[in-house]
């Protein structure tokens, strides 16, 4: 058991908790969400002991071990899998002491512990580990000094795994991975079997790791059951409850002062109205909705081109006269929402930049619109801020000719507020950077619109203002992500980056993932004896009243249709409107109320008799 009692926790005077309790069951997997910026990763230093509280407990169970990545790898002549190995720091020591230890009494109670610890399967299971965070065989083997920092970040991690602590603290865990890796991951904390604290904007990774969600806000910690959308529905209800509350106690605030205002002074009932004051007094409001302000984004509006905007014939690409990927035949469409699957260094970010015209075909060509403009958004922009300017100050030097106050609005539609916008880059979070830069990539209205790697940094709502903006968008939209939910939301085809070539994947995220996992089993269906292939007519036979239910529901929202627009037109008459007629006025808009009633109806029977139709359809078209 976690237990927190009466915490208070503050760093550089910043309040951060105030008298939080929460217990969370030993085995919990929960994962903690809160704006940005509210102290979630100063929380997780504290449970690892670098922070101290103010007041307040924190305990865990009796010799309970805490692990948390803090810094990639070290760049060591160690292989990665020695890298890993050595964070199992009792096996390694045990090890040595066997090596050397002569006593047959003392070796045995070595090798008893060994065992106990599993240590003799442990060099298969850190190698499991790496593969799954993207090293294959060949890559364990290599130094750790042979990557960059992103991939020693990786190392790291697969060694804190390996190392099962008791207590699991993971801080933003996929910004290091790509989607496979992500997928991966998902997998392997679902079946970790201690307890781990995550704080994470991947709204796929909460649903799918963890038992429970801990709610950082107002300087306190709510633990609610199950997963993301789970809390995500619980919230939305709170909200909804907050409302219809502050709505009551409005109006019963308004009855006491409308009483106060008539009696106060009237001598008979001033005992009444003083009481009613100190009611007044008393009340607590009650705020309209607890929720966190909704992020937003807006992009401009591209013109319509004609398809395809961009295609790619035989195209081949790569650095210093080697190919990392060939014969690529593609197009674009304006209407294209494209997701690139495909491990780290497969050629993604490759095909990217031959796309947006920053790296040159060696073979074949690319043959973008003649109007075509593209916006490009990638991670290495966001550190190519100005950080001594504010983001007024690169929308003024990008924007000259627009007046301050629109320059103003266009920041406000990127997601920056007032004052965001006169900070210095500097002082910005990891998000608002994000979204400027994003804001940058798409002012002149791209047509073609390419995201690599765009929520690092942003939160779970400002994701969810950029899945909705994309779908407002009118422009093609190209993303590279390791969010599984935002591939799954945006893109409506998938090419895969994988072994020199760029295809077109025909399942969807969800068969991607079950395909990483080595699970395609499970989408398969048991073979069984399938009975003969219906003929023609028997389809038509067994379809027929799945139509007739559809053509019914047509016929009847055809009718109410006329009926409504007869209606509308006796509504508009103004003779309709004078005394004499009243009657007929009341008789017109009670039958037009119920007439919306019944449309409604027949609109529901009507999409269900579709969706019937359509379930059928498939069914004959899979036999």
């Amino acid at each position: 058991m976690i237990t927190i009692s009466d915490l208070s926790l503050s760093i550089a005077g910043k309040p951060i908790l105030d008298s939080a309790n929460v217990q969370v069951p030993a085995g919990h997997k929960v994962g903690i969400v809160g704006r940005n910026g509210i102290g979630k990763t100063t929380f997780l230093r504290m449970l690892d002991g670098e922070l101290a509280a103010d007041t307040g407990e924190f305990s865990l169970p009796k010799g309970a071990r805490i692990g948390m990545l803090k810094q990639e790898a070290p760049g060591t002549d160690d292989s990665l899998l020695d890298t890993v190995l050595s964070f199992d720091q009792e096996r390694a020591t045990l090890l040595q002491q066997a090596d050397i230890e002569t006593d047959a009494g003392k070796l045995a109670a070595l090798h008893e512990r060994l065992n106990t610890i599993d240590a003799y399967s442990a060099e298969a299971r850190a190698a499991k580990i790496l593969e799954g965070l993207g090293f294959n065989q060949e890559a364990q083997a290599r130094a750790v000094a042979e990557y960059s920092g992103g991939w020693r970040m990786r190392v790291a991690m697969a060694g804190l795994l390996f190392s099962a602590p008791d207590l699991l603290l993971l801080d933003e865990p996929t910004n290091y991975l790509d989607l496979e890796g992500t997928i991966w991951l998902e997998s392997y904390l679902r079946s970790y079997p201690y307890s781990i604290l995550l704080i994470s904007h991947d709204r796929s990774l909460l649903n799918a790791s963890v038992d429970a969600i801990m709610h950082f806000s107002d300087q306190k910690l709510t633990l609610y059951s199950g997963g993301y959308n789970q809390f995500n529905r619980a919230r939305a209800e709170q909200a909804a409850l907050a409302q219809a509350s502050a709505k009551k106690q409005d109006a019963k605030r308004k009855h006491l002062q409308s009483y106060i205002d008539r009696f106060r002074y009237k001598a008979s009932k001033a005992r009444q109205a003083q009481s009613k004051i100190k009611i007044l007094e008393k009340m607590e409001p009650i705020a309209a909705s607890n929720r966190e302000t909704q992020a937003r984004f807006s992009f401009p509006e591209p013109e319509e081109l004609s398809p395809p905007i961009l295609q790619l014939d035989d195209a081949s690409v790569g650095y210093d006269g080697t190919a990392i990927l060939t014969n690529i035949n593609l197009r674009v469409d304006q209407d294209d929402r494209i997701g690139l699957l495909g491990a780290n260094g497969q050629g993604k970010s490759t095909l990217l930049k031959l796309i947006s015209d920053r790296l040159k075909p060696m073979n074949g060509s690319v043959r973008p619109h003649n109007k075509l403009r593209i916006g490009y958004f990638a991670q290495h922009q966001v550190d190519e801020l100005i950080l001594a300017e504010t983001p007024l100050d690169h929308l003024t030097r990008a924007l000259p000719d627009k007046l301050p106050k629109e320059r103003r609005a266009i920041l406000s539609n990127g997601g920056l507020t007032a004052e965001q916008a006169e900070l210095a880059v500097k002082n910005l979070s990891g998000g608002q950077k994000a979204k400027l830069s994003l804001l940058l990539a798409t002012l002149d209205a791209p047509h073609l619109l390419i995201l690599d790697e765009p929520t690092n940094h942003l939160d779970i709502e400002s994701r969810e203002a950029l899945v909705f903006a994309l779908a407002d968008y009118s422009g093609a939209v190209m993303l590279v992500s390791h969010d599984p939910h935002l591939v799954s939301a945006i893109a409506d085809r998938l090419w895969l980056v994988k072994d020199g070539a760029v295809s077109i994947y025909d399942g969807d995220i969800e068969a991607y993932r079950a395909q990483i996992l080595g699970e395609q089993t499970k989408l398969r269906r048991p073979k069984v004896h399938k009975a003969p292939k219906p003929s023609k007519a028997e389809v038509r036979a067994a379809l027929a009243p799945f139509k007739a239910e559809v053509s019914n529901c047509e016929q009847r929202l055809e009718k109410l249709g006329e009926m409504q627009t007869k209606m509308l037109s006796e509504l508009g008459d103004k003779a309709l409107y004078t005394g004499e007629n009243a009657d007929r006025y009341e008789f017109l808009t009670k039958k037009y109320d119920e007439l919306k009633i019944a449309l409604k109806k027949a609109e529901l029977l009507w999409i269900k008799a579709v969706e019937d139709l359509e379930t059928k359809e498939t069914e004959y078209a899979q036999k």
